[in-house]
């Protein structure tokens, strides 16, 4: 006897959405079948395009970027010379085997070496931050013989296992064990300092002696390297003072670890320089880059120098991925370093950064409920407070505030961790103008002066 057919529960795929659908059908749409991937919820606005600084919903309105994307978008949204290049690039080669190179590869790989100080000359492309942090991660132990992380205790560097691992300021809680071996040093946060100087202000050196007299307490010795972030943005715009980093650098030297610096949202120009490190006088022994290199494409770069690229080498260095040298991103980061080599991005965020943080101090001297402006060129944070002396904080503050700034055509990020307030992340592209920023800046006076006088 034959066997029974099955009854098929293969469902016939949907027609196409007419671009007409009205925003509630997209809303069903969107409750229905996305993974909600964080806690604060999708934007209820549905984004149409993007040009320069500004983001377009299907409703007409027009909102200033104030975030550049994912802190990505350097260059505004659709630059016309990153445009051109996706639609050359794409016709003629976008991607290959991964043991295959590409013109544009080699090309990125010399001219990023190009612009870091030596030994920084080897460098792997990739696709995403955590990508680079796991690579650097997986080089370091490889090189070294050991194991063990150091991070700052508000750290992000990514959502994959080993970069997740060496992430503090959210994401640890539910997912079993991380990678064993990881440690986490207190952040030297100026506005809050935890060891402080008879005058009461941050005494770094001594709390980064306590720290890592905790490290060496608890590690097996089996110390590989320490990732951090020269400033850390998901941790609310904390940067390091100066001399920190020479002194964790001596750190890491006086136990034979690497330092790997993660200039996701540093690099390239950002911060007024190149890369933030310039600042501190030291070089990484590893370099990770990512959303900035790519200009809001997916690309990301780990560099390194020759010596620790041919130990990793000789001892079996394996991380071949499906994107790793991809043609088509490589030639969107070749058009990304011309774009800010020939038109001064570097000089335009230290100005433009000048002309931000003038306007949030006067905004500061109208507006007790900030408590403190930090930052460097165009990555700048303001932190809200209910009370300036106690520095008592308030995640409702800082959420009505945000709100209130989409609704007047303006988005923000606002970072809320405990024991600090509200942080807004403002990163808006390096090729925004005077006007559009200070566009932003009357919306965000307005949002707070509103939010605050119906406290």
């Amino acid at each position: 006897m034959a066997a029974a057919t099955p009854t098929s529960t293969v469902r016939p795929a949907p027609e196409s959405t007419p671009a007409s659908t009205p925003d509630s059908a997209f809303w069903a749409d969107a409750d229905r079948h996305l993974v909600r991937y964080y806690g604060g919820g999708f934007t209820r606005e549905v984004v149409e395009r993007a040009a320069g600084s500004f983001v377009f919903t299907a409703q007409g309105r027009k909102i200033l970027d104030f975030t550049s994307g994912q802190m990505s978008a350097i260059l505004g949204h659709s630059h016309p010379a990153i445009v051109e290049t996706v639609q050359r690039q794409v016709a003629t080669l976008d991607h290959l085997y991964s043991g295959m190179l590409s013109r544009p590869v080699v090309e990125l790989a010399r001219r990023l070496a190009g612009t870091l100080p030596a030994p920084l000359e080897k460098v792997l492309l990739l696709t995403t931050g955590a990508e680079s942090n796991e690579a650097a991660i997986r080089m370091a132990k490889l090189v070294t013989g050991k194991h063990e992380i150091v991070s700052f205790a508000r750290s992000w560097h990514g959502m994959t296992q080993a970069a997740a691992s060496a992430t503090y300021s959210a994401g640890r809680k539910g997912y079993g064990p991380s990678a064993p071996g990881n440690f986490a040093i207190p952040v030297p946060n100026a506005y809050r300092p935890d060891f402080t100087t008879p005058e009461g202000e941050l005494d770094w050196r001594r709390q980064l002696d306590f720290a890592f007299d905790l490290i060496d307490a608890q590690s097996t010795g089996s110390l590989a390297a320490c990732l951090v972030e020269p400033i850390l943005s998901s941790g609310g715009i904390i940067e390091p003072p100066p001399g920190y980093f020479a002194a964790l650098q001596h750190k890491c030297r006086e136990r034979g670890m690497l330092l790997i610096l993660d200039e996701a949202q540093t690099g390239l120009c950002r911060t007024g320089t190149w890369y933030a490190f310039e600042r501190d006088g030291v070089v990484p022994d590893i370099l990770t880059l990512s959303k900035t290199l790519g200009a809001g494409l997916p690309l990301a770069a780990v560099v390194t120098s020759a010596e620790i690229e041919q130990e990793a080498y000789d001892r079996g260095f394996l991380f071949f991925t499906t994107h790793v040298s991809d043609p088509l991103v490589a030639a969107v980061g070749n058009t990304v370093l011309d774009v800010l080599a020939d038109d001064g991005l570097d000089v335009r965020a230290r100005e433009l950064g000048a002309f931000l943080r003038t306007g949030l101090d006067h905004m500061a001297a109208r507006h007790e409920v900030i408590g403190d402006i930090r930052g460097r060129g165009l990555l700048v944070g303001l932190e809200l407070v209910v009370d300036r002396e106690t520095k008592q904080s308030s995640d409702e503050l800082g959420a009505r505030v945000t709100r209130r700034c989409l609704e007047l055509g303006l988005h923000m990020n606002i970072v809320q961790l405990p024991g600090m307030g509200g942080v807004f992340r403002i990163a808006p592209p390096l090729t925004a103008t005077e006007d559009e920023l200070a566009l932003g800046l009357s919306i965000l006076d307005t949002a707070i002066g509103e939010v605050s006088a119906a406290l």
